[in-house]
């Protein structure tokens, strides 16, 4: 059944508000876990508004990415996957992930899980949603290392103009 539309245009201004908030000012503080921190309520949205199988399933998985990301920046956790995988980047969803420090791959998953619910959703909120998080995404990446999100946005552009 679907859900009730009345409040998801507030609510979606509000939680996109948020995040936004979240992206200029852990950008000017540099501070990651508060742009992580202001996502979460996006990406708690999403995972009550979908209702599909798959795309209930990829925004929970994007819900536990994004807790996992919450755990790996208090901790500081250094790993890099690349170094423990023996190679640059994993094919994920139908996606070819780049691999590197495990924080910013969590990051980069978020915005592949986001982009496979723009285009498996049929709500318009549930989309609205997904481009919250692919744009807080890379603002997460940009916060851990400015250098990797431009290879990672180079590396997008590339992807996209070959799936044309």
């Amino acid at each position: 059944m679907a859900k009730p539309t009345k409040y998801a245009p507030l609510i979606c201004t509000v939680v996109s508000i948020l995040a936004l908030i979240g992206i200029v000012v852990g950008l000017l503080t540099q501070e990651t876990l508060v742009i992580v921190f202001l996502l979460l309520p996006a990406a708690i949205y999403e995972v009550y508004r979908t209702e599909g199988k798959s795309t209930k399933a990829s925004s929970f998985l994007l819900l536990g990415v994004l807790i996992a990301e919450i755990l790996l920046i208090i901790f500081k956790v250094d790993f890099n996957l690349a170094d423990y995988f023996g190679v640059d980047t994993k094919y994920i969803g139908g996606y070819m992930v780049p691999l590197g420090d495990i924080a910013i791959v969590g990051s980069s998953l978020m915005a592949v899980l986001s982009v496979i619910l723009f285009l498996k959703t049929y709500g318009k909120y549930t989309k609205w949603l997904a481009v919250t998080i692919f744009i807080t995404s890379f603002g997460i990446i940009y916060s851990i290392d400015p250098g990797v999100f431009k290879e990672l946005f180079q590396y997008a552009i590339e992807q996209g103009i070959n799936r044309i």
